[in-house]
């Protein structure tokens, strides 16, 4: 993947220069998001992502992205971030790599859905809607569960819990079906789960969900 039509060739290779002078060597390119231009890389041996403000984005869109970033890495909901800087009017930032697979494709263990309420959940009480769980590729199954890519989040009603939960258990997709085919599940458990979300958004209460769960 390039990057040429976005950012022009002499300002990558100063930003990279930049980076190596931070001690981030290894950069390759990884994506591109709305606001951003991601990159991977290692610091200090440890593999992380950068993502870099497009320059044809407004700078305010990024801002808010690190803020959420790194208050959902203060609680463990994202991978720590390790740095936020500016290269020529482009802020950035760094954070550790998220290993693992995107739940789209992962194999999902009773283990995974806990720390998918878990993670979650935490998001909903800090106010901050992710805003991208529904498509699959923004929750990522490894050692631990992360949620990743904030562009879309922000301070409003949040509905993270049950856009999870609703895409693994209740929707017609590939990751319900896999689940519901690996658990033995059938429509009496879709239901039960309709009414623990509901109870969820009704008392913050999750002891219905985590019950359904733990008899997997």
């Amino acid at each position: 993947m390039t990057f040429e039509h976005i950012i022009s060739s002499k300002r990558l290779e100063g930003f990279l220069r930049h980076l190596a002078e931070e001690g981030v060597g290894g950069v390759e390119p990884l994506a591109k998001g709305t606001t951003s231009l991601v990159f991977t890389g290692v610091l200090g041996g440890r593999k992380v992502v950068i993502k870099l403000q497009r320059p044809d984005s407004p700078r305010s869109n990024f801002e808010k992205e690190a803020e959420l970033t790194k208050i959902a890495s203060t609680f463990g909901v994202t991978p720590p971030i390790i740095g936020l800087g500016e290269f020529e009017g482009l802020p950035y930032l760094i954070r550790e790599f998220a290993e693992g697979e995107p739940i789209l494709f992962a194999d999902v263990e009773k283990e995974h859905l806990f720390r998918i309420v878990e993670k979650t959940a935490l998001l909903d009480r800090l106010g901050i809607d992710h805003g991208q769980i529904q498509g699959g590729k923004h929750i990522i199954i490894g050692e631990d569960v992360y949620l990743i890519d904030f562009e879309k989040a922000g301070f409003r009603k949040p509905n993270n819990l049950t856009s999870a939960m609703a895409m693994i258990f209740i929707g017609e997709n590939a990751i319900s079906k896999r689940v519901r085919e690996k658990f033995g599940l059938d429509e009496k458990f879709r239901e039960e789960m309709k009414d623990a979300l509901r109870h969820y958004k009704r008392t913050g209460s999750l002891s219905r969900l985590l019950s359904l769960l733990s008899g997997l």
